[in-house]
C-alpha cells in the first residue's frame, strides 16, 4: 500500500499549521514595541502585566470636587479668588468620573514620552487643552517654592490658626479640617480673616482638583505661601503646574505596581470626550459652546449606556481605535469671542516644547510628538532624552528653586521653542516608524483561552495523524519525515503551554465507550499522572533491585516524547537497554528547534533485535555499545526525575553501577536537540506516551 500521498498531505498540513502558528506569534503574540529605543520601560508598564494575564482592574480615582459647592463664599472672597487666577476653575462643577475609561487611558500612557500611545499615533493633553478646558493660565511664573514637613507654623501664619491634632500628616493637612473651619466666612469678619478664609478655600480648591493626591483627603500646605499675595498669585502659570502634576500622576499610575491615580482627572476625562469618540456621553441638552471654560459642555445630566462599560470594554475600544474615532483639533469651531482675551493671547504657548514645573515635579511638554492636534502634519519626532524623576522635597524649609536650575532655565525660554512643521511632509513615514516603536495592543486581540484552544486543536490533529499513521511500507526517508512531523507538533504544543505540559490524547473515547468532554488535559510540573489500577507497570525490579522492562507489557511499544522544559539539567544521552521494547526520545526545551533534528538522534529497537542493539549515531557506530549523540564510545549520564517532578542529574553511574570519568560526562554534546535516555526507574511523570502501531516491529529502522 502506497503511503506517499498521505505522507505528502501530512507534511503540507504540518507545515501550514506551524507556519500559521509562527505568523500568529509574530503579529498576535508580540504587541510591541519591535524597536525598544523609545519605550525602554516596557517591562515596568501595566500593559506588560495585562498581557501576561495579571489584571489590576479599574484604578481608584482621587478627585474631591463633590463638596466644593458647600463653601459659602462672600463677595470679597470671590473677588480675591478671581484676582488669584482661579476664576474659571471655581466655576467647574463636579463631574462624575468614569473610572474604567480613565483606567484604560492610563494603560495607554507612556511616561517615556508623556503621551498616549494609540493605534493612530501619539496624543496627549497639551497646554492648549488646559487653557481651553480649565481656563487656567499657561504662561507666567513657575509654581515653585519652599517645602514643609510640618503644618502648624505655616497654617498659623497664612490661615490664622493651626490644625487640630490628628488632622495633619507631615506637611499635609486634611481637606476635611479646611472645610470644617473655613467654609463659612462670618459676615462680621475682618479683612484679614476674609483673606485667611480665602486662602483656605484656594488650598481646598487646588487640593481637591488639579493637585489632588493619592492620599485621598489631604493636601500639602506648601501651596499656602503662594496665596499670600493674591495679586502675585495671579501671575503664576497654574495651568502649566496642573499639567505637570497630571503628567507625573499618569506616569506613576501607568506602572504595573500601582492601583490609584490622582491629578486633574476632570481635565483628563473631558479631554478624552473632546478628542476620542469612546465613552463619550450623550447630552440631554445642546452643547454649551458659548460657555467658558469648555468643560462646561459636559455640565448637566448625561445619558447613555454605561452600566456595561468596564475597563475591558474601553481597552478593546482603544486597541481597535480608528482614525475616524479621533478629533485631532476639536476647538477649531469654537467661537473666538467666547475665549477670554487673557487666555487667547497665550494659546500659542500650547506648542512650546518646554519643561513643566510644579514644585518638585518637572515634566517635559512635547508638542512636537502630537502636531496633528494643532492641525499640522506629523513628522518622525526627535528622540526624547531620558531623565530621572526625583522627589526633591526632602527637608522642611528647602527652597526648590536652588535645586532645579536647569528645569527653571528651560521654562524661562519657553517662548523660544514654539514647534513648527513642514506641510509637505508625508504622514505615512511617521506611521511606519510609529508602529515599530509603540505598544500596539494592551489586551490580547484573541483571548488566551480561545487562542490556546484553537491552536491546540490544530496541533493535536497533526500529532494524532502522525502518531497513528502506519509506517508499514515506508522507506527510511519517509519514516524520518513522519518522526519529524510528530516531534514538531508536540514541540509546538509544549511551546504554547509555556510552563504547563500539554498532553495531547489520541483517544477520543474513554474505556466505557463514552466520548470525553473534549477538555484539554493539562498537567503542571511536579504533578504525577494518576495511574489506573489495571495499567501494567512497564518496568519491574530484578533480583538486584534494578528496574528492568516488564515482559508482560512487551506487546505495546511507546515513543516517549518528553518536554520537561527547564527541569532537565542537560540533554539526555542515547542509551538503549538490552531487552527493552521502548524507545525514549528526550529533548531539552531551551536548546531544541525542529530543524535541529537529524538522523543521529533516533534509536528504534524491536523485539527481534538482540542485546547488541543497533544505533545510528553520526560519525560511526559501535554496534555493541550504546550511543550518545556523536559520542558513541561509552555510557553517558542520565537525569532522574524526583518525586516533586524536578529533574536532577544522576550520580553519573553507568549501567553496571560504576562512576563515569568526568571526561566522559563532559563529552556529551549539549548542542544536540534530541537524545534517547536509558530507562532506569519510572519514566518522568510529564512524558507524553504515544503508542506506535504494531507494524513498526516489522519495520524497525533507525533514523
Amino acid at each position: 500500500m502506497c503511503q506517499c500521498r498521505p505522507l505528502h498531505h501530512l507534511t503540507i498540513f504540518a507545515y501550514q499549521s506551524c507556519t500559521s502558528f509562527a505568523e500568529m506569534e509574530l503579529y498576535a503574540f508580540n504587541p510591541g514595541p519591535l524597536d525598544e529605543s523609545v519605550l525602554y520601560d516596557q517591562e515596568k508598564h501595566v500593559s506588560s502585566a495585562v498581557w501576561e494575564g495579571q489584571e489590576r482592574g479599574a484604578l481608584r480615582c482621587h478627585e474631591h470636587t463633590s463638596k466644593l459647592d458647600q463653601w459659602a463664599l462672600a463677595p470679597m472672597q470671590i473677588e480675591l479668588i478671581e484676582k488669584a487666577g482661579f476664576k474659571y476653575l471655581r466655576c467647574i462643577p463636579a463631574i462624575s468620573l468614569d473610572n474604567p475609561l480613565i483606567s484604560a487611558l492610563v494603560e495607554r500612557w507612556r511616561r517615556e514620552t508623556n503621551t498616549f500611545h494609540l493605534n493612530v499615533g501619539e496624543m496627549t493633553v497639551t497646554l492648549e487643552d488646559v487653557a481651553y478646558l480649565l481656563g487656567l493660565a499657561i504662561d507666567g511664573e513657575p509654581v515653585i517654592g519652599v517645602t514643609y514637613t510640618s503644618c502648624d507654623s505655616v497654617c498659623e501664619r497664612f490661615l490664622g490658626r493651626a490644625p487640630d491634632p490628628g488632622y495633619t500628616t507631615g506637611g499635609m493637612v486634611k481637606l476635611s479640617w479646611l472645610k470644617e473651619c473655613f467654609s463659612q466666612c462670618p459676615e462680621t469678619a475682618s479683612v484679614e480673616d476674609i483673606k485667611c478664609h480665602t486662602r483656605a478655600y484656594l488650598l481646598y480648591l487646588v487640593g481637591s482638583t488639579i493637585f489632588s493626591t493619592t492620599t485621598g483627603n489631604k493636601v500639602p500646605v506648601m501651596y499656602l505661601p503662594l496665596f499670600d499675595d493674591f495679586e502675585q498669585c495671579g501671575k503664576y502659570a497654574w495651568g502649566a503646574a496642573a499639567l505637570a502634576f497630571l503628567y507625573r500622576a499618569l506616569g506613576n499610575a501607568s506602572l504595573r505596581s500601582q492601583s490609584t491615580v490622582s491629578g486633574s482627572l476632570t481635565l483628563l476625562q473631558c479631554w478624552s470626550y473632546y478628542h476620542l469618540n469612546i465613552g463619550r456621553p450623550k447630552l440631554t441638552q445642546d452643547p454649551l459652546h458659548d460657555y467658558f471654560p469648555l468643560v462646561l459642555r459636559w455640565k448637566g445630566k448625561q445619558s447613555g449606556p454605561t452600566s456595561n462599560r468596564d475597563i475591558t470594554f474601553y481597552r478593546k475600544a482603544l486597541d481597535s481605535l480608528k482614525p475616524s474615532d479621533v478629533e485631532w483639533h476639536p476647538y477649531s469651531n469654537i467661537d473666538p469671542m467666547v475665549i477670554p482675551e487673557d487666555i487667547a493671547c497665550t494659546l500659542f504657548l500650547g506648542r512650546s516644547k518646554t519643561m513643566l514645573i510644579c514644585f518638585d515635579k518637572a515634566e517635559r511638554h512635547l508638542p512636537d510628538r502630537v502636531l496633528r492636534q494643532y492641525g499640522m502634519r506629523q513628522p518622525i519626532p526627535p528622540p526624547v532624552p531620558q531623565w530621572e524623576r526625583k522627589s526633591r522635597g526632602v527637608d522642611g524649609g528647602v527652597d526648590l528653586s536652588g535645586k532645579m536650575e536647569s528645569e527653571l532655565k528651560e521654562w524661562s525660554e519657553r517662548h523660544l521653542h514654539i514647534v513648527q512643521t513642514d506641510e509637505t511632509l508625508d504622514d505615512s513615514d511617521y506611521m511606519h516608524w510609529f508602529l515599530k516603536i509603540t505598544r500596539r495592543f494592551v489586551g490580547r486581540p484573541i483571548p488566551l483561552a480561545s487562542e490556546f484552544q484553537r491552536m491546540n486543536a490544530t496541533l493535536r490533529e497533526v500529532a494524532h495523524i502522525a502518531d497513528t499513521m502506519s509506517l508499514q511500507g515506508l522507506d527510511n526517508e519517509q519514516i524520518q519525515s513522519v518522526t519529524r512531523i510528530r516531534y514538531i507538533a508536540h514541540e509546538c504544543l509544549r511551546d504554547q503551554a509555556g510552563s504547563v505540559v500539554t498532553v495531547a490524547s489520541t483517544m477520543t473515547e474513554n474505556e466505557n465507550g463514552k466520548r470525553g468532554r473534549g477538555k484539554e488535559k493539562v498537567r503542571r510540573k511536579g504533578v504525577v499522572k494518576r495511574r489506573r489500577k489495571d495499567d501494567m507497570e512497564p518496568y519491574q525490579a530484578d533480583e538486584e533491585g534494578q528496574l528492568v522492562p516488564n515482559p508482560a507489557a512487551a506487546q505495546v511499544d511507546y515513543v516517549h516524547i518528553a518536554h520537561p522544559g527547564d527541569m532537565v539539567c542537560q540533554p539526555q544521552p542515547c542509551v538503549v537497554v538490552d531487552g527493552s521494547v521502548s524507545a525514549q526520545l528526550y529533548h531539552t526545551a531551551n536548546n531544541v528547534t525542529a530543524k535541529q533534528i537529524d538522523d543521529s538522534h533516533l534509536c528504534v529497537s524491536a523485539n527481534e533485535v538482540d542485546a547488541a542493539q543497533m544505533c545510528l549515531a553520526g560519525n560511526g557506530v559501535d554496534a555493541s555499545q550504546p550511543c550518545s549523540g556523536n559520542d558513541v564510545g561509552g555510557s553517558q549520564p542520565t537525569s532522574v526525575v524526583d518525586d516533586d517532578g524536578s529533574s536532577q542529574p544522576s550520580d553519573q553511574f553507568d549501567r553496571v553501577g560504576e562512576p563515569l570519568p568526568s571526561g566522559e560526562v563532559d563529552s556529551v554534546d549539549d548542542s544536540q536537540p534530541a537524545h534517547v535516555a536509558s530507562v532506569k526507574g519510572d519514566p518522568p511523570s510529564d512524558v507524553n506516551m504515544v503508542p506506535l502501531p504494531q507494524s513498526t516491529h516489522q519495520n524497525s529502522v533507525a533514523t
